[in-house]
């Protein structure tokens, strides 16, 4: 199966950035991916609370949703939109940060709210609280179809590895990893923690990502590491796509899963423990 990975570099108007996402997606189906994936925020990518309210929508009503929904099944292929910043009914004002499966039907096949929140200090000038604008979800999700079965996950879940192989042990033979990953501890962990996930679970791990530095129109900004990569069963890296927006391809084989988790059959090996 040829799946293609999609890199942007959004700003904070899913107007503007719908046209080049489009662009990219008829790109990717136009080189014979049969499964095309796109990066988290893939609507927008902002720290503004007050302009987010501005710009986001329900996901009834979400301009990018609806607009990526019916490319999909125009060009009948299975899209994961990495996830898009969407409002919710929550009382606090919360968005959620949803992932969205699309069967080349042009149906939502699968959502899921990213379960972990990147509540981080990168350093001292450089701090995040999604939490404070995002309200984490509470349920894995496992997708059955035709491609096989997909586990979908979102960036900062990459460093929670009881999600993966939860995940793994209830079947997914692929793994979704949209992120916006910082540019900072994208260059010390990304490939790492993609790689380990992949070797750990016996999955291909697939993760679109964001890349460059993304401009607000309160004048600030911030950068992402790129990198979008394909990661096989046993931890090879089949695809990297650098730094530049764009589409990548790789090659994928599920009986490459199988394989990888005869050799190591860890998934089957768990045992209790106490303490500490």
């Amino acid at each position: 199966m040829r799946i293609a990975l999609v890199q942007l570099t959004v700003g904070d108007d899913p107007a503007e950035n719908l046209p080049e996402t489009l662009a990219l997606v008829r790109a990717a189906a136009a080189g014979g991916a049969a499964f095309v994936l796109t990066p988290e925020c893939t609507n927008a990518l902002s720290s503004n609370r007050d302009h987010q309210r501005r710009v986001l929508h329900a996901e009834a009503d979400d301009p990018t949703l609806a607009a990526l929904q019916a490319e999909a099944k125009a060009l009948g292929i299975w899209l994961l939109i990495g996830s898009l910043g969407v409002l919710t009914q929550d009382a606090d004002g919360r968005f959620a940060n949803r992932s969205f499966l699309i069967g080349p039907d042009g149906a939502i096949a699968a959502r899921y709210d990213k379960i972990h929140m990147f509540d981080v200090n990168v350093t001292e000038t450089e701090v995040y609280r999604e939490s404070a604008g995002y309200r984490p979800g509470a349920q894995a999700v496992l997708a059955d179809t035709p491609l096989g079965k997909i586990g979908m996950a979102v960036c900062y879940d990459l460093r929670f590895p009881h999600l993966f192989r939860r995940l793994a042990q209830a079947g997914a033979q692929i793994l979704t990893v949209p992120a916006a990953f910082n540019h900072l501890t994208g260059q010390a962990h990304w490939e790492t923690l993609l790689r380990a996930r992949a070797i750990e679970t016996g999955c291909f791990v697939l993760a679109p990502a964001q890349t460059g530095f993304h401009p607000e129109t309160d004048g600030k900004g911030r950068r992402t590491h790129g990198h979008s990569l394909a990661i096989a069963p046993w931890g090879e890296v089949l695809a990297d796509a650098g730094e530049e927006p764009g589409v990548t391809f790789a090659e994928i084989d599920l009986a490459e899963v199988e394989r990888a988790r005869a050799r190591v059959p860890s998934l089957s090996h768990d045992r209790s423990f106490d303490g500490p």
